[in-house]
């Protein structure tokens, strides 16, 4: 069946415009910006800390959540520098279900992409005006990159997009730090090709346009589990693979060789309350290596306001209705037990 075109839905520079950034915080992003750069480069002892719901899937939950981990940022602001994660893209296996904010400003209602685009930015401004605090999100669709590409301080590209041409070229022309996360096969050179395209000059075609970008140096690993035959969860955040992993990844290939670990996913086998261990494990495996401390740039950690998840109209405020997260009393430990190990 042919396409049917529904409807022109705004550019992005014209959703940018209708909700901009005030020169102030335009000042404020590039200086944070600065901060999360020394980070990756290892040029600070601080480590990233990518900390959120699953999916920012309503307004007021997120505001709630996210007026909590900015009080909770400025208590570690020494030893970890957090950056939110307001994921409004939600990958679907199967192609179906919940899609996140983007497809589904109302969770319980149908498709609304002329509201979702607009939804996604107002969440993603929300936080920084309430908060105080600049963002993180999944390039699910490189397309729509561009109506948040003046808000994001940091950007992770999907275990199932990270083989795709057009996700590798558009990752090398974003001025913020990108994780190429491994592929759900767990494939090591898989991602570190990704990276390497990512960081490489590039031309290609973006929204009728010819681009040219000179690479993005920012990119790099960001390693979250895979899945075995039989759909069994293998994690990759022991000491063995990230002391082969810093084998392989090296300086003479890539620019600013940097790991983040990815605490849930196929690395808990989607059991949130791992995450703690997991967070505790990694830092172990720093202290032992020299190699591993070198490539060591934080975590990133499904974390909301009540422990687990449920289905889509449950009604409890503050629980993930997609992958099961970690609850804040646990979230707060984690963080606090991270940045006095740090």
């Amino acid at each position: 069946m042919p396409m049917n075109f529904k409807r022109r839905l705004p550019i992005p520079k014209e959703i940018r415009d209708e909700m901009p950034l005030s020169a102030e915080e335009v000042a404020r992003k590039r200086a944070f910006d600065a901060e999360v750069a020394d980070v990756v480069c290892g040029r600070s002892d601080r480590r990233l800390l990518i900390m959120g719901p699953c999916s920012a899937d309503r307004e007021d939950s997120v505001l709630e959540y996210m007026s909590r981990l900015s009080r909770l940022a400025d208590e570690v602001s020494d030893k970890v520098l957090v950056i939110p994660r307001v994921y409004t893209n939600k990958p679907r296996t199967r192609g179906t279900g919940y899609k996140g904010l983007l497809h589904n400003p109302d969770p319980e209602g149908g498709s609304d992409l002329l509201g979702g685009i607009r939804a996604i930015r107002r969440m993603h401004l929300r936080v920084v005006r309430e908060c105080g605090m600049f963002t993180a999100d999944e390039m699910l669709y490189p397309d729509n990159y561009q109506y948040l590409v003046d808000l994001l301080s940091y950007v992770a590209v999907g275990a199932r997009s990270v083989e795709n041409q057009e996700h590798r070229l558009v990752a090398g022309g974003i001025a913020a730090p990108v994780g190429m996360k491994n592929p759900t096969g767990g494939s090591t050179d898989v991602m570190l090709n990704s990276i390497y395209a990512a960081q490489a000059p590039q031309t290609f075609i973006y929204r009728n346009w010819e681009v040219q970008t000179t690479g993005n140096p920012l990119a790099h690993a960001l390693l979250r589990g895979y899945q075995g035959l039989g759909g069994i969860n293998y994690p990759n955040y022991h000491y063995e693979y990230l002391e082969r992993l810093a084998q392989k990844y090296q300086g003479e290939r890539y620019q600013n060789p940097a790991v983040v670990i990815d605490c849930n996913h196929d690395n808990s086998g989607k059991r949130p309350l791992e995450q703690a261990r997991i967070v505790d494990e990694v830092l172990d495996s720093v202290s032992r290596s020299a190699d591993v401390a070198g490539l060591f740039r934080g975590f990133m950690v499904e974390s909301y306001l009540v422990d687990g998840s449920q289905p889509v109209g449950g009604g409890v405020f503050g629980q993930s209705i997609t992958d099961a997260c970690l609850g804040w009393d646990a979230s707060e430990r984690l963080v606090r037990d991270m940045a006095e190990r740090l």
